[in-house]
């Protein structure tokens, strides 16, 4: 198959927006608990009455201040319930939102600000605020940055809240209606894996289109009774945004958490029905486990649960392509070890976890059916930041382990000629801002998205993503080797934080690994070695011993040329301030691989006689 369709489910008037979807949802349950606030240890409902009236105070503020309809207005915070408090202030005020990641660096919030035109900047606080003033270069920054807190006195909510008390309603409503579907409602830069961020034109179509449809594609996740989310992942990413919008347009409570070391209490104490992550929060979870049974001697019991976890959900895949399903005995295992393994694993995630959306990178099969296998069902989806959201995903119901699913509701996907996937849809954006070079390369003459990755399509319409165009190797032999399976085997290994495969025109396939910090010590104390460092251990006989054992075990999984011939363990590793890490995790190879140069050389110099 070449192509697959997915109908639209549900339309929308061509003259409403985003925020008709908090309208609605306050008509239908006024008292209805949209969101949760933690404080003091405790999480405290909003409803969506309550959640309503703080938007039109924050807007008016906003119009009192000068903003219009079409003007962009900057965010910069962690996630937190501020950020969505923001965000649909700045659309109820008829204006654009900027997103900033809170990990940026003065010049890519230089960057940012001037290629947007930004007017205001919310920040977080007074550390991200230094950051802005320092971009904006020592300009006046008096009137346009405002603290995302509620304390009385200075540039605060409080205070912006204050100065639109003279607004009036009708002026409000004005600046609400002024926006449509096909106009934009935020500008989302790219991560930059490569090259400088470019500004994507998401409109109020893309984010209310993909929300109404989502409900219906997903209710099992979605239409439950009591259905509730935390969101971890960073609010400047476009997935984290669209999936509060659909949270917002099916009532959904969610609740906000941005530290990894309150997530797990917050997991425990809010207790999602379901939850997006990516895919190092699985690597880690499992090593984790992993690792807790080795230390209480139950390594044997860990090994054994998980290969009936896998086993179970491939027998379950099967069953859905015509097979004969899991048998009695597994059934029967499977029955033991959810009540002696899996429930520990579901406790992790709050106990009532039941599905996980995993996006922005991909998730190795073996995770996808360990989780599945232990009860949570990992829906896969795939998308990038010009398609707003998932442009294709497994459901609950048409789930295909290894695939990245179908397409959405109103999304029709592609496979060019040379494997490159092609997208077009509701939540396709409206193109690159201020930046007609780039869209008149990314878009086809029939206007489907040029996604950059390869792909295929099977017999059914599932898509499975097989690498990136600019990724693919090619080896001296002309073997055409793709990446991204062999780095995420090698992931999966308790020792290895990162994994980065090299050998483009090179005689074979090398590999550069990172250790994990934490996987060391333990490894370390089980071997008698308490105070080893990460750098010891990248040059450790036993350390290389394990480590050689995952690069054949991914070896196992492709063909004689695109097998791992040598590796090199580095002894740093790429956390997220070195700069090779997008704020979602995903590696920056272009950088990694541009600042190895001398690695790469040392890597395939045959040594000396």
């Amino acid at each position: 198959m070449r192509e697959s369709t997915t109908e639209l489910l549900v339309s929308l008037p061509s003259d409403s927006n985003v925020t008709d979807l908090l309208l609605q949802q306050h008509q239908r349950s006024p008292a209805g608990a949209l969101y949760a606030i933690k404080k003091a240890g405790q999480w405290h409902d909003v409803s969506a009455a309550q959640f309503l009236d703080q938007v039109q105070a924050l807007a008016k503020g906003l119009i009192a201040r000068g903003v219009r309809p079409g003007d962009a207005v900057a965010v910069m915070s962690t996630t937190r319930y501020e950020w969505t408090l923001t965000d649909l202030a700045i659309w109820f005020a008829g204006a654009v939102t900027v997103p900033i990641y809170e990990t940026s660096s003065v010049s890519q919030v230089e960057w940012v600000l001037a290629d947007s035109s930004a007017g205001l900047i919310f920040v977080e606080d007074e550390a991200k605020a230094e950051v802005v003033q320092q971009a904006l270069g020592g300009t006046d920054t008096d009137n346009r940055l405002y603290l995302m807190n509620n304390d009385d006195g200075g540039d605060t909510f409080a205070a912006l809240v204050s100065e639109g008390s003279g607004v009036g309603d009708d002026e409000l409503e004005a600046a609400r209606v002024s926006r449509s579907l096909d106009d934009v409602a935020s500008l989302v830069y790219t991560s930059g894996t490569t090259g400088a961020p470019k500004g994507c034109e998401i409109t109020h179509g893309n984010f209310a289109l993909f929300a109404v449809n989502t409900l219906e594609f997903l209710p099992e996740l979605l239409r439950e009774t009591e259905a509730r989310t935390l969101m971890f992942l960073p609010l400047a990413h476009v997935l984290a945004r669209a999936v509060q919008v659909v949270c917002l347009a099916g009532g959904v409570k969610l609740g906000h958490t941005s530290t990894a070391a309150e997530l797990l209490d917050d997991l425990t104490t809010y207790r999602p029905t379901f939850l997006l992550v990516v895919p190092r929060i699985f690597e880690k979870i499992y090593s984790t486990a992993e690792q807790k049974a080795r230390d209480a001697n139950k390594a044997w019991l860990f090994e054994l649960g998980s290969a009936t976890a896998v086993s179970y959900s491939q027998s379950l895949d099967a069953a859905a392509r015509g097979g004969s399903g899991p048998g009695a005995f597994l059934k029967a295992r499977h029955a033991l070890f959810n009540k002696l393994l899996y429930p520990k694993l579901r406790a992790v995630f709050g106990g009532d976890v039941t599905y996980a959306v995993s996006g922005a990178s991909p998730l190795s099969d073996h995770l996808a059916h360990f989780f599945r296998g232990a009860g949570i069902q990992v829906l896969e989806g795939y998308g990038l930041t010009e398609s707003t959201a998932p442009c294709t995903t497994n459901t609950v119901a048409l789930t295909r382990v290894g695939s990245v699913g179908i397409p959405m509701p109103g999304t029709s996907v592609r496979v060019d000629a040379d494997g490159e996937v092609l997208i077009k849809g509701v939540g396709v954006f409206k193109g690159y801002h201020n930046n007609h070079h780039a869209n008149a390369e990314a878009f086809t003459n029939d206007c489907y998205f040029r996604t950059g990755d390869l792909g295929s399509l099977d017999e059914d319409g599932f898509l499975t993503i097989t690498g990136r165009k600019k990724d693919l190797l090619v080896t001296a032999a002309g073997k055409n080797v793709a990446p991204a399976p062999l780095e995420e085997r090698l992931r999966e290994h308790r020792l290895v934080a990162h994994a980065v495969v090299v050998g483009d025109r090179k005689p074979y396939i090398g590999a550069f690994l990172t250790l994990d910090p934490e996987a060391v010590a333990s490894w370390g104390t089980e071997t008698g070695l308490d105070d080893l460092t990460v750098s010891e251990a990248a040059n450790h006989a036993g350390i290389r011993a394990e480590l050689q054992g995952a690069v054949d075990e991914a070896n196992s999984f492709v063909s004689a040329a695109e097998r791992i011939r040598k590796f090199t363990v580095l002894e740093r590793n790429f956390g997220p301030e070195s700069g090779y890490l997008t704020p979602t995790l995903k590696l920056k190879r272009a950088a990694v691989v541009a600042d190895l140069g001398a690695e790469i050389e040392e890597l395939y110099t045959p040594p000396k006689s």
